[in-house]
């Protein structure tokens, strides 16, 4: 992917032009990221994650916490190009590629509706593993989104009301997370930015 991973393990390189912020402190190009990290995007910037066969790009307007193999989408959106199932959760919604090949996948939270786009191959939108959940449970119920298609999903009806937890979002600061700030002008960016992304170069196919 043109630059090394951090030793640690978990890590991923987050490459920024300024306007993005990693726990409360502004980041820089090209800044290590590890679990647990929150990524917050200000108005007119985005970022791009680097991990492992996988990239993510951030939408303007997003507030998202890193974790191994997934994100956790707070509010707004990402692109993801992923060859290791990399997976974006929200709230009790987790998007799961369906096979170990390069996928391409949208996801954007606004204002209550999750929107889920399959670009290339297909995703599953699975329900009823929220974040206390163990990944080894299975889930309640599980949809797939094919290559070309994109679905919404009310994310109360879905989760319940008041389903969202709030203590691990403490630190973010609210004027980013305003419901509804980006409108659909989210998605229709993400689909417009990361709709032919450089694919990652593949561990077996440099």
């Amino acid at each position: 992917m043109g630059q090394a991973l951090p030793e640690k393990p978990g890590g991923a390189i987050l490459h920024t032009q300024g306007g993005v912020w990693v726990n409360g402190y502004e980041a820089h190009d090209s800044s290590a990221v590890f679990p647990g990290d929150v990524i917050e995007t200000k108005p007119d910037s985005s970022a791009n994650l680097s991990l492992d066969g996988s990239t993510v790009l951030i939408a303007p307007e997003s507030v998202s916490k890193f974790q191994d193999d997934l994100l956790e989408l707070d509010h707004g959106g990402v692109s993801v190009v992923t060859s290791k199932s990399f997976k974006v959760r929200v709230n009790c919604i987790l998007v799961v590629p369906v096979m170990n090949e390069w996928t391409q996948y949208v996801v954007t939270d606004l204002s209550g509706t999750v929107q889920v786009a399959a670009r290339k191959l297909d995703v599953n939108v699975e329900r009823g593993r929220g974040k206390e959940v163990p990944e080894s449970q299975p889930s309640q119920e599980s949809a797939s989104v094919h290559e070309g298609e994109q679905k919404s999903y009310d994310e109360s009806k879905v989760c319940g009301p008041g389903a969202r937890p709030t203590s691990s979002w403490g630190g973010i600061s609210p004027k980013w997370i305003a419901a509804g700030a980006a409108g659909a002008g989210i998605l229709i960016w993400l689909l417009i930015h990361g709709g032919n992304p450089k694919t990652p170069a593949s561990p077996s196919q440099p």
